[in-house]
């Protein structure tokens, strides 16, 4: 499935990253997914919460810089190869990967990714996968 991704960018200072994860907690937003790169002067900071809408108002209004992307949110089994065969299809039908994040649990791996097509890269998904 399509969903939104929030893309905070974190000065890279102590407490930094408590004074947001505040921010949600105190406006009942709940993280779901997240991933966290860094260099030495900033942090990006890609998360999935359960309303981007108000966490992108809350963050803008305490100055973080956050914007909204679309992403891809799927599922595949946890079994060695899975990962390779789903990149491999989306690659086959010319689907490019910005960048991925994920986790598995109970058999079932899910992952959400940037691409350059999300409703072509759905589509081959729901019929290839």
């Amino acid at each position: 499935m399509i969903i939104k991704q929030l893309t905070v960018f974190l000065q890279n200072k102590s407490g930094r990253l408590e004074e947001l994860t505040d921010i949600l907690a105190k406006n009942n937003i709940n993280i779901s997914a997240l991933s966290i790169a860094e260099t030495e002067e900033y942090g990006i900071m890609r998360m999935i919460v359960s309303d981007h809408e108000k966490a992108l108002e809350a963050l803008k209004a305490a100055e973080f810089t956050v914007k909204t992307t679309d992403v891809v949110s799927i599922q595949c089994p946890d079994i060695p190869g899975a990962l390779h065969e789903t990149l491999k299809t989306l690659t086959n039908n010319g689907i490019d990967v910005s960048y991925m994040y994920g986790y598995s649990n109970g058999g079932t791996a899910r992952l959400i990714m940037k691409i350059n097509n999300p409703e072509k890269a759905m589509e081959i998904i729901e019929n290839n996968l």
